[in-house]
C-alpha cells in the first residue's frame, strides 16, 4: 500500500504544481498540503505501520451497504448528483472527492476480505472502470453545466467555437498513434503485473460457487434473481434494444444536437442517466464485488462464508392477496377440465397479479398522459407515447421488483406455471 499512497501523493503534487501556474495559489496550497499527506502514509505503510480500516467503519459499511440501502442510496445519490450538478462540476470539489475516494479505497485495501475481491484479476478492469466511468461523467456533466450557462445569457454552446479544421494527416493521425502507443505499453505492463484469470480445467462434476458470467454479462445475471429466465434473460433484452432503436423515432426535441446540456433535455438526460448507471452499471458492481457462494449478498468488509444461510421465503402476490390478506386457501385449478374451465380458475386465482399489471401497464399511463406526462402526449402522439411509456414502465420494474423481493420476499406477481408464464 505504500506505492499505492505514493503516487496519489505525487499526483496531488502534480495538481498543486499546475494549480499553481494558473495562478490559483489557495488551492495549490491545498493540494500540496494533502500530497504531503499520502506521502506520510506511503512511507508509514512501507515502514510496516499501514493506515488501517477501524472496525466500528467496516461494520457501519457492511450494515449501510445492504441491499435495500444500497440500492436505495445510490438512486438517491444520483438524485443529489443531479440537484447539486453546478457544485460538484468545480473541479476543486472533484478532486477532492477523488482524493477521498482514493485515501477510502487505500485504507479498505487493508482489510483482507476486500482486498481479495478487488485485486482479483477478473476484478481489476472493473474497479478502474468505474474510476474511468466517473471522471468521464464529470467532464460531461461539467461541459453541460458550462453550456447551460452560456446558453441562459444568449451565448451559443461551446462546440460551437470549434469551427477550426485541422488535417486527418498528420494530426488526427499523429494524436491516434500517442493513444495506440500509451495503450500498448499499459497493456503490457498489466499483463506483467497481473496474472492471467485463467482456473482449472473445466470439471462438469465440480461448479464454481459462486458461478459468475462475465463481467459484461454480471447484469443479466443478477437479473435472473428477480425475474424468470424467459424475463430476464430474453424478454429485457430484446426491449432494450427496440427502446435503443425507437430513440431517434420517439425524441421530438430538437435542442441539444452536437453539444452537451442538461437543461434543454432533462428528461433525456435523466432517463440515460437511470438507465445506465442505476439498472445497468449498480447491477455489474453488485455482482462483482457483493455477491458471494450460493449467490447471497455481502458486505465489502464481510466474510465471504459459503455456509452462510438466509432465511428467504418465495411469496407470491396470489399467496398474499389469498392467505394473508383474505385468510383462505389458494383457489384451486381443476387438472382435468376443460380448457376454458381451466383458464377461469387460473385468472381467479392470478386475480391480484392481473389487477396489478393491469393498473400499472395501463391505468398508471393514462394518469401519467393527463397530469405529468401531458405535455409528453400532446407532442408525441398517442402511438409514440404508448410506446415511450411502456418502456419507461418496464425499465423502472426493475429496481420496483428488486426491493419488492428484498422486502416482501415477493417472487412473481402473475405466475402460471401450468403455461411456463412467470412475471
Amino acid at each position: 500500500m505504500g506505492w499505492y499512497y505514493l503516487l496519489v501523493a505525487a499526483m496531488n503534487l502534480f495538481a498543486a504544481a499546475r494549480t499553481g501556474q494558473r495562478g490559483g495559489y489557495v488551492r495549490a496550497v491545498a493540494w500540496l498540503v494533502v500530497g504531503v499527506g499520502f506521502g506520510t502514509l506511503g512511507a508509514t505503510a512501507l515502514a510496516g505501520r499501514p493506515l488501517l480500516m477501524p472496525e466500528p467503519w467496516k461494520n457501519a459499511c457492511d450494515a449501510a451497504f445492504g441491499p435495500v440501502s444500497f440500492t436505495v442510496g445510490t438512486f438517491g445519490g444520483l438524485v443529489v448528483l443531479y440537484l447539486g450538478r453546478r457544485f460538484f462540476v468545480i473541479p476543486a470539489v472533484a478532486w477532492a472527492g477523488l482524493n477521498c475516494s482514493l485515501l477510502f479505497m487505500g485504507m479498505s485495501m487493508t482489510d483482507p476480505e476486500f482486498a481479495a475481491i478487488v485485486t482479483k484479476p477478473d476484478n481489476v478492469p472493473i474497479v478502474a472502470m468505474v474510476y474511468l466511468l466517473a471522471i468521464f461523467t464529470w467532464s460531461a456533466t461539467a461541459q453541460a453545466v458550462e453550456n447551460d450557462r452560456r446558453l441562459a445569457r444568449g451565448q451559443g454552446p461551446v462546440e460551437k467555437d470549434y469551427g477550426d479544421k485541422v488535417l486527418v494527416w498528420p494530426d488526427v493521425v499523429y494524436i491516434e498513434l500517442i493513444g495506440i502507443v500509451i495503450a500498448t505499453v499499459v497493456l503490457v505492463i498489466w499483463s506483467i503485473v497481473l496474472k492471467a484469470p485463467l482456473e482449472q480445467p473445466a470439471n462438469p462434476v465440480v461448479t464454481p460457487n459462486p458461478s459468475k458470467a462475465p463481467w459484461y454479462f454480471l447484469g443479466l445475471q443478477e437479473m435472473l434473481v428477480f425475474f424468470d429466465a424467459s424475463i430476464a434473460g430474453v424478454t429485457l433484452p430484446i426491449l432494450t434494444i427496440i427502446g435503443l432503436a425507437a430513440i431517434p423515432f420517439l425524441d421530438f426535441n430538437k435542442k441539444g444536437n452536437g453539444y452537451y446540456t442538461i437543461k434543454e433535455r432533462p428528461f433525456a438526460y435523466l432517463v440515460f442517466q437511470f438507465g445506465f448507471l442505476q439498472l445497468w452499471i449498480l447491477l455489474i458492481l453488485v455482482g462483482t464485488l457483493m455477491r458471494g457462494p450460493n449467490w447471497n449478498f455481502f458486505g465489502l468488509y464481510e466474510v465471504q462464508d459459503p455456509h452462510k444461510v438466509l432465511a428467504l421465503n418465495n411469496v407470491k402476490l396470489s399467496e398474499y392477496f389469498w392467505v394473508m390478506l383474505l385468510g383462505r386457501s389458494v383457489p384451486p385449478v381443476p387438472v382435468d377440465a376443460g380448457v376454458f374451465t381451466q383458464f377461469g380458475a387460473i385468472l381467479w386465482r392470478e386475480i391480484a397479479g392481473v389487477a396489478a399489471l393491469l393498473a400499472y401497464f395501463v391505468f398508471l399511463p393514462v394518469a401519467l398522459s393527463r397530469t405529468v406526462f401531458r405535455g409528453f402526449l400532446r407532442q408525441m402522439g398517442y402511438g409514440r407515447y404508448t410506446l415511450m411509456v411502456l418502456l419507461l414502465l418496464m425499465m423502472l420494474m426493475l429496481p420496483l421488483k428488486m426491493i419488492l423481493r428484498w422486502t416482501l420476499n415477493l417472487s412473481y406477481i402473475l405466475s402460471i406455471p401450468e403455461y411456463f408464464l412467470n412475471f
